[in-house]
Parts: C-alpha cells; sequence; structure tokens
C-alpha cells in the first residue's frame, strides 16, 4: 500500500507500527447541523481507505470522534460555540442538539455505505481524559493558566510547522482575518486547551477540573480519544485538508508533548467537494445534503459513485448535471450486470486472481479509485465465465460499496434488525421535536425498500414486504 503522507508531501510506503494491527484515527463530525455532501465525500473517501486496508489483509482497528462540544466557530479560540449557536437556534438542549444530529448523520453514512467505524466516541464522554493530558502538559511547561484558562504554548514545540508547511508569518493577526488577537495568550498562535473564563454566553455544557469549572478546547478532544482508545502510537489520521491547520497541527503539538515521541507517521487528507459558489459550506444556511440529493431523485448511492470516480486528494466540483450523467452511467452499468447470470460454472481461479491482483494494485496506488472501476469495467467485458464475473464483482464490491450485485434485503441483511430500529428511533426523535417532515421522509425511504412501519398505542412495529 502506498498513500500519499501530508506530512512528508509524498507518496509513501505504508508500513504500521505494529504488523498484527493497523490504527486509524477519523475526525468525526461536529453534531450541530446536518452534514453536506461536501463533509460526506470525506467520509466516503475515509470508508475506502479501511476497507482498501482490510482487503488487502489488515487487521485495521478504526476510531471516530462525535464532537458535541467546544469546537469553535473560528480557527483561533474565537467567535462562538457551534454547538451552543444550534441551541439557541433551535431552542434545545446542547445535548438534545448532539443525538438528534449524530443520528441523522449516522443515518446518512448508512444511505452510502459507509462503514460506522469500531469505536466511536463522544467527546463530551472523555472529560477526564482530557485533564489528565492537560495537567501533565501544564506540569511539564507545556502549557500555561492565564486569566482562567489553559493554553499550549506553541514554541515549546519545534516542529510545530511541519504538517502544515506554514510559518508564523501566516498567523499574524493583520495577515489573516479569522486570527483574533487575545490578551491572554502569551503568543498569539497558542491554543486553548480548556476554558474556565468563558468567551461565549450562556455556555451550557461544563465540567469540574483542577483549574475551575468549564469545557475542553476542541484540538484536546481529539487527542485525547486517540490516545484513550488506540494507544500511544497512530498509524493513520484522516480528515479533510481544511484540518490541516489548525486542528491537526495543534493535534501533533499536544499529543508528541504529552506522549514524549512521535505520535502519527501517516497524515491523509481528503480534498473538498466545491460546487459553482466555491467551497461548500452550511455558513450560508443552504447546503446540499444527502437528503436533499433524495428529494431530488438521486440514490445516494449515486452520489458514492460520483465520488469515487474522482481522485480522493483532489478537489472535486459539484454539479448536478453531473450527478445525473453519473446516475446513467450507475444505472448503464447495473444493467450489465443483470445480463450475467449465474450458469453454474466453476471460478477460474487463476483468471479471477489476475483480475484481484490488479484491483489492489489500483488500490494500493494511492487509492486510484478510478482506475480500479476500469478493472471491474474489464472484468465485465472479459471471456471469464459468468460465475467467475459474478464472483469478482462481489469481491470488488467490499470496498467500492456501490449495490453492484445485491438487492437491498441482501445488502444488510446482518444488520437488518439494528438498521430498522435506528431508523425508527431517529423517526421518534423528529416526532418529538416537531420536526414532521423529516419523519414522513423516514417512514416514506423505509417504505420504498419494503419496510412498512406501524405506529401503534406500544409504540412503532415493522413488517417486510417482499
Amino acid at each position: 500500500m502506498r498513500i500519499f503522507n501530508t506530512l512528508t508531501k509524498k507518496v509513501e510506503d505504508f508500513i504500521p507500527h505494529n504488523k498484527d494491527i493497523v490504527t486509524m484515527y477519523t475526525c468525526g463530525p461536529t453534531v450541530y447541523h446536518y452534514a453536506h455532501i461536501g463533509n460526506m465525500r470525506t467520509y466516503i473517501s475515509e470508508d475506502v481507505l479501511e476497507k482498501t486496508l482490510v482487503f488487502l489483509g489488515y487487521n485495521v482497528k478504526r476510531c471516530m470522534n462525535i464532537t458535541d462540544v467546544g469546537h469553535m466557530v473560528g480557527d483561533g479560540d474565537a467567535g462562538e460555540d457551534k454547538m451552543s449557536v444550534a441551541a439557541k437556534r433551535e431552542h434545545k438542549s446542547s445535548l438534545q442538539i448532539a443525538e438528534f444530529y449524530t443520528n441523522a448523520f449516522k443515518a446518512d453514512c448508512e444511505k452510502l455505505n459507509i462503514r460506522w467505524p469500531k469505536i466511536v466516541s463522544n467527546a463530551s464522554d472523555n472529560i477526564d481524559e482530557y485533564i489528565k493530558i492537560v495537567s501533565y502538559l501544564i506540569d511539564n511547561d507545556f502549557a500555561y493558566i492565564s486569566d482562567g484558562n489553559v493554553y499550549f504554548d506553541t514554541t515549546k514545540s519545534p516542529n510545530y510547522y511541519e504538517l502544515s508547511g506554514r510559518n508564523s508569518d501566516d498567523l499574524i493577526v493583520a495577515v489573516r482575518e479569522d486570527i483574533s488577537e487575545d490578551s491572554s495568550k502569551r503568543n498569539p498562535f497558542d491554543f486553548g486547551l480548556w476554558f474556565t473564563n468563558s468567551k461565549f454566553n450562556n455556555q451550557e455544557l461544563q465540567w469540574d477540573s483542577p483549574w475551575g469549572r468549564g469545557y475542553p478546547g476542541w484540538h484536546i478532544e481529539c487527542s485525547g480519544i486517540s490516545i484513550k482508545y488506540l494507544g500511544e502510537y497512530l498509524d493513520i489520521h484522516c480528515g479533510a485538508e481544511d484540518a490541516v491547520f489548525p486542528h491537526h497541527t495543534n493535534e501533533i503539538a499536544q499529543s508528541e508533548s504529552y506522549l514524549g515521541h512521535k505520535w502519527c507517521n501517516y497524515w491523509v487528507h481528503f480534498g473538498f467537494l466545491n460546487d459553482n459558489s466555491g467551497k461548500m459550506s452550511k455558513s450560508n444556511g443552504e447546503f446540499l445534503t444527502v437528503s436533499v440529493l433524495e428529494e431530488k431523485g438521486f440514490d445516494p448511492i449515486i452520489y458514492r459513485f460520483y465520488c469515487l470516480q474522482s481522485h480522493y486528494h483532489k478537489q472535486l466540483v459539484f454539479t448536478f448535471d453531473g450527478l445525473s450523467q453519473t446516475r446513467n452511467t450507475y444505472n448503464k452499468l447495473i444493467n450489465k450486470i443483470k445480463q450475467i447470470s449465474d450458469d453454474g460454472s466453476s471460478i477460474e481461479k487463476n483468471k479471477t486472481e489476475s483480475f484481484i491482483n490488479r484491483f489492489k494494485d489500483e488500490l494500493s496506488d494511492d487509492l486510484n479509485t478510478a482506475n480500479a472501476i476500469t478493472v471491474l469495467y474489464d472484468v465485465i467485458k472479459s471471456d471469464l465465465n459468468n460465475n467467475s464475473k459474478l464472483y469478482l464483482i462481489g469481491e470488488f464490491d467490499k470496498v467500492l460499496s456501490l449495490n453492484l450485485i445485491q438487492s437491498f434485503d441482501n445488502k444488510i441483511e446482518d444488520n437488518l434488525l439494528d438498521f430498522i430500529n435506528e431508523q425508527i428511533e431517529l423517526r421518534k426523535c423528529a416526532k418529538s421535536e416537531k420536526n414532521y417532515e423529516l419523519a414522513d421522509k423516514i417512514r416514506t425511504d423505509l417504505a420504498q425498500k419494503g419496510i412498512v412501519l406501524k405506529d401503534t398505542r406500544d409504540g412503532t412495529t415493522f413488517e417486510i414486504v417482499k
């Protein structure tokens, strides 16, 4: 496996720290709103990376955080807390906001065939871990207390700019509008580890700490969760390219100061999804979600296919015309596969191994999914017998996850009950929040997949209609 490493700025051979297991950490969502399809492109790419590693024979232990506290709008510990903004906007508690949008995000992942990580942890569930790390950093002069808050001293991190390739001049307040001066810091580039002197009004989620009652900074959360669940040596850390600085840069500084050694060897970042106006974001109040694609008649799997035809590291421009063309391409592909019937023939081992090796080679080449899909087409056009073709298509789909030869029921057979119960719970939450539009949509989506919900006095039941 060869992958582009942001830390070294080149494609490198992947060599895990422990040959028996690959540790992989992915930055999860800040659950203050629905994820837009730009966010979901990153999670699709991370899913392909994990499934590729498994396909190549690695044992992967993946962890993802859910940021339900402390993520600020600006990257300079400025602005407003995103969870507080959402709570005010929707007149709910921060925990209600977090639960609702976590469930919505999980539903989107299911629709896009994104495997839910083995370990998923809420930021608010790991306060003791943050306090332990911050205490060590203070005791060993990597951090300091000022005006009731705890800050990391970036001058104590000699390789602070290595990941981003920036320098201190990039951070001057006069140069960057999103960095505001904080008189509590020794240096303008220092960042918050713990806040007791809140900059925000009515900060809801707070905890007792050695420095007073407060809440963690955003950056400490990922370090704490990763170290707690994956150990001191991390193989792969993933995220969108806008997380390189300051989030991942600050993670490295605090983690390596705490551990006393190099923390993560491979940093893998994914390109933006742009629309005609530029980078897709939530700031304008209107943005594209998986549900919006569905409302416009697109199966979410079409969007996954759209993403896989581009390289993960490059920026991708989204248009509905492009998505429509992808839908046509996908439908033609599925129709070709449907014409390959089980003919009872034996699998041609030598020939199928050759195609599998080609498929592995393309994915091993920095996740070249576009070329991997070309191998899929070559299988369909080949002189292989039908069962050999069906076998290979099924194998390839373990990574591509495009529902190539599986019906919905077969696709979720092992987890069908969990999936339906999650949807029922999400619908229940939507109804309790008087979001009847979402509740009705969940019912309709399930009905289209042959799962009929029935509301009774004792709760919601379901029936699968064949």
